[in-house]
């Protein structure tokens, strides 16, 4: 723990680290909101909201981090809670599109996955909090990709849905890449790595919530 205190200390951030997602929460906040709305079953409303909630927890806490003036401690936790959001977002994500585009077998037995993988994602970024990037992003990685073996099911049934999902998780792979290898990183006053990553996590977002909003509709 002291050695990461020490490097939270004495980091300098860029003068836009947390804007984005500070913007991207009241989005998300409407995203979600409408997802839940337009949802045709309660199952698939519940699956919405916890859609919803997720993203307002990533968007929410990374940005409170990010641009607060916290002392150490509290840095470090907020860092924690950080990083433990992105396996709640993977789950949060895949639920409503399980739900509303696997039969019900299937996305008992894929969420049920997930979501025990999650938990233990989220125990492991909690308590082994100097873990290093070489180890935790490729564990983001592998965590986000876990269900890639239904998106042909789902291209074929609706190709739209198929495209956005896969488009998502274009963007995240390429914002964890970056973050992992701090590249590029075009101005560290202003606008970092840490930045690019920031941006490539809402478009991915963004994708994700347009294809669930597209399978909502498209189950009535």
């Amino acid at each position: 723990m002291r050695s990461e205190l020490g490097k939270l200390a004495g980091q300098v951030k860029p003068k836009l680290r947390g804007w984005f997602h500070a913007g991207a929460f009241p989005l998300a906040m409407i995203g979600g909101f409408a997802l839940v709305i337009i949802s045709p079953t309660i199952e698939s409303r519940l699956a919405a909201s916890i859609f919803a909630v997720t993203g307002m927890l990533l968007f929410g806490t990374s940005a409170v981090y990010h641009r607060g003036r916290w002392r150490t401690k509290a840095r470090l936790i907020l860092r924690r809670l950080d990083h433990a959001n992105i396996f709640l977002i993977t789950a949060g994500t895949y639920t409503p599109l399980a739900v509303l585009m696997l039969d019900t077998q299937q996305a008992i037995v894929l969420l049920s996955v997930l979501w025990g993988a999650a938990a233990l994602g989220v125990a492991f970024r909690t308590i082994f909090t100097t873990a290093p990037r070489w180890l935790f992003v490729p564990i983001y990685v592998g965590f986000g990709i876990a269900g890639v073996g239904y998106i042909p099911q789902i291209w074929a049934t609706l190709p739209a849905v198929g495209i956005l999902v896969v488009a998502g998780g274009v963007c995240y792979i390429a914002g964890a890449v970056i973050y992992g290898i701090k590249r590029p990183n075009p101005s560290p006053k202003w606008l970092g790595f840490h930045e690019i990553f920031h941006i490539l996590t809402i478009a991915g977002y963004g994708c994700h919530l347009a294809a669930l909003l597209v399978a909502a509709v498209a189950a009535y």
